[in-house]
């Protein structure tokens, strides 16, 4: 069955009124996953042995010594850090491990609905609603805990993720792709950023451009893939790449989170037992969050045979 992994303490990372990461962005997501079968799981603590795989003791201090006791603490421009932050960023880390040591177990699926989200967290830098990059982290958790030689990071936020980018800049083990709206924050991301071995691939969309020009870049890159034979995939799956989120200006629709989603899986099918893990980070209009979530979890969840 299916596994989401998630958490209260999650509920607990407050941002200021009107900020667009919100605790109502989980209540969305939960409305979203309400009658799909799955088992849910509670997110374990993050270990600092798994922090310290993508950031210095020192970034991990500062986080942990700028969580408030009451209020809030601005990191940088849109980034805030509430009482209950450190252990909300630290349950969406122990989640992604968690559901990649599941899946490692047994082959399985999960799905990790946590915030804060972490694809733009770099190795000493937190910006851009995230504290500490977690999918990285987990891909770093999957090379040297589990011995994994090739491990896919697929992100499709219609952000760069910037900080996923930066902890996997040296990682020959770990391919990293990203699809994202160019121009736009965090302003990284063009196509010659490729990493110290090649190894990661970047696909800048235009602004306006559709769910066609998303398969038409995605596409050539999953085929490539196929090829590379990843032993496990973990995905950054934002969703505010929607025609109808306010922070950006592409124009996907819900069947086009399910088309990629599809495909993701049959890639995984194919070269590694079926083995996805896949992290919320962005989307930013709850009702299309909701809906796109079911979307992505619906096809994550579908069995083999049915797709």
């Amino acid at each position: 069955m299916m596994r989401i992994y998630t958490h209260p303490d999650c509920l607990d990372h407050l941002t200021p009124p009107g900020h667009p990461e919100q605790v109502a962005r989980l209540r969305a997501v939960d409305r979203g996953l309400s009658g799909l079968p799955y088992a849910r799981l509670d997110c374990p603590l993050g270990a600092e042995a798994d922090l310290l795989r993508g950031h210095p003791q020192s970034q991990i201090d500062r986080i942990r010594h700028a969580t408030p006791d009451q209020g809030w603490a601005q990191v940088d421009g849109d980034t805030f850090l509430s009482p209950g932050s450190w252990n909300a960023a630290l349950r969406a880390v122990g989640g992604a491990c968690a559901a990649v040591d599941a899946v490692m177990a047994d082959a399985g699926r999960a799905f990790v609905a946590c915030r804060p989200p972490g694809h733009h967290a770099e190795r000493e830098t937190a910006m851009g609603f995230c504290l500490f990059g977690t999918v990285a982290i987990a891909a770093l958790r999957a090379v040297q805990v589990h011995g994994l030689s090739r491990v896919a990071v697929l992100d499709f936020d219609v952000h760069h993720g910037n900080g996923t980018q930066d902890l996997l800049w040296d990682q020959p083990h770990i391919r990293f792709v990203s699809s994202h709206q160019m121009p736009l924050f965090p302003g990284t991301g063009a196509a010659s950023e490729r990493g110290a071995h090649g190894q990661i691939t970047n696909l800048p969309l235009h602004s306006g451009s559709d769910g066609r020009a998303m398969w038409a870049a995605w596409e050539p890159v999953l085929a490539d893939l196929r090829g590379w034979s990843p032993e496990l995939v973990l995905i950054s799956a934002g969703f505010d790449a929607h025609r109808d989120d306010p922070l950006a200006g592409l124009n996907w629709a819900e069947a086009d989170f399910a088309r990629l989603t599809r495909a993701i899986c049959d890639l995984a099918d194919a070269t590694c037992a079926g083995r996805v893990v896949s992290c919320l980070e962005g989307g930013y209009d709850l009702p299309a969050l909701a809906t796109s979530v079911a979307a992505h979890v619906q096809e994550l969840g579908r069995p083999t045979d049915d797709r």
